[in-house]
């Protein structure tokens, strides 16, 4: 097949919806498909780039940072990738679009079916559905809830990136959805059984946003001062001078590092040396973090949110309190930290559970959508 896919945030641009479609569109083309990628560029400059056999074209849009995305730069990247993506149907004819983000992605997939036919698929990550962050999407969901309907209905496949987001997407939009979870390459999986770090090494990963909420972390963290940890802080955004605060104030400066974003071998080496992946997040879909945490053995130390069920089995490979609650978080930390034997059982059950999310049989899903649904 020749398959487009339109992403408006695509690696080194945005998050783990990102790098999803990343290492999706890599497995395709190993497995002899033809890829191209239609994207965003920072800033006003459109370049084009190769990546692991994969055509990836980005187009000016006007975004100033790789990690956060306005509404106005979603809608200029609407504006400047609908004619380019009408480019490559008339000079490439992919079979099928692949459209990553119903929103706003989906509004270019959907206006390129209007002018030339060609069928898409979207694939919903957790902004894409209302009800998956409240407090940051609903409004405009209310707002462009006609345009949404329509994107969703002239799909000739859905899916969804964990049983959460598929639940909200045929609550909003109506079936069928297609639930298929992200999937991690596990051929450089580390072999158990594990050791735990002297001292018990925990590590966040993500965005310094309100979403996840990393402020909460840092005093719980506060409370359980008396136990023997480190912390490794691995991102940037828009809360880290809150975070940075928080641990100055806290006197945790030598137990806390915070790392600032990191490549992806960086994040892979340090991961290899972690125990705990703390998330205290208040929503999410299917985080790429949760899924590589699973395959370095971490046990999960998170809050009790709807998106994380796929991946946390509460007593068994890690923990969960209740989101927003820095009293309870700190107490499941300090229940995992003052028990090593059973932290090192969680940690060898996340291991263990992370062979239900293997890479090769979730391309398979997608290769078997984006067949059925090709023209």
């Amino acid at each position: 097949m020749r398959i487009l896919v339109i992403c408006y945030e695509y690696p080194p641009i945005g998050g783990g919806g990102g790098r999803v479609a990343q290492t999706l569109a890599h497995e395709l083309v190993r497995r002899g498909h033809e890829v191209r990628v239609q994207t965003a560029a920072l800033g006003w400059r459109s370049l084009y780039e190769v990546d692991g056999g994969v055509e990836v074209f980005r187009t000016a849009s006007g975004r100033k940072l790789p990690d956060t995305c306005s509404v106005p730069e979603m809608g200029a990247f609407v504006a400047t990738s609908f004619p380019a993506a009408i480019r490559h149907v008339w000079s490439w004819q992919p079979d099928v679009i692949h459209a990553h983000f119903a929103m706003p992605s989906g509004v270019v997939a959907r206006a390129v079916k209007i002018a030339t036919g060609t069928p898409y698929v979207l694939t919903a990550h957790l902004g894409d559905v209302p009800g998956g962050v409240p407090g940051q999407t609903d409004g405009l969901f209310r707002m462009l809830g006609p345009v949404a309907r329509n994107v969703w209905r002239h799909a000739a496949g859905a899916s969804a990136v964990s049983s959460f987001v598929q639940e909200l997407a045929v609550r909003a939009y109506g079936g069928p959805v297609t639930r298929i979870m992200n999937g991690v390459d596990l051929n450089d999986a580390p072999l158990i059984p594990f050791a735990l770090s002297t001292p018990p090494h925990l590590v966040f990963l993500g965005r310094f946003n309100p979403q996840k909420n990393a402020p909460l972390l840092i005093n719980a963290l506060s409370q359980v001062a008396d136990l023997d940890w480190r912390l490794t802080m691995i991102g940037d955004g828009p809360d880290m001078s809150a975070v940075r605060e928080k641990v100055c104030s806290a006197g945790l400066e030598s137990r806390v590092s915070l790392a600032g974003w990191k490549s992806a071998s960086e994040v892979r080496g340090l991961l290899a040396t972690a125990d705990v992946l703390c998330m205290p997040s208040t929503s999410e879909g299917m985080p790429m973090a949760a899924l590589e945490a699973l395959k370095y053995g971490l046990a999960l130390i998170t809050t009790d949110i709807p998106g994380l069920r796929d991946v946390v089995i509460p007593g068994r490979n890690g923990l969960q309190a209740p989101a927003g609650n820095v009293v309870a978080y700190a107490g499941v930390l300090r229940a995992a930290l003052t028990d090593l034997p059973g932290l090192l059982r969680m940690r060898r059950a996340s291991w263990e559970h992370a062979r239900a999310f293997a890479l090769p049989e979730i391309v398979t899903q997608y290769e078997d959508l984006l067949r059925a649904s090709a023209r």
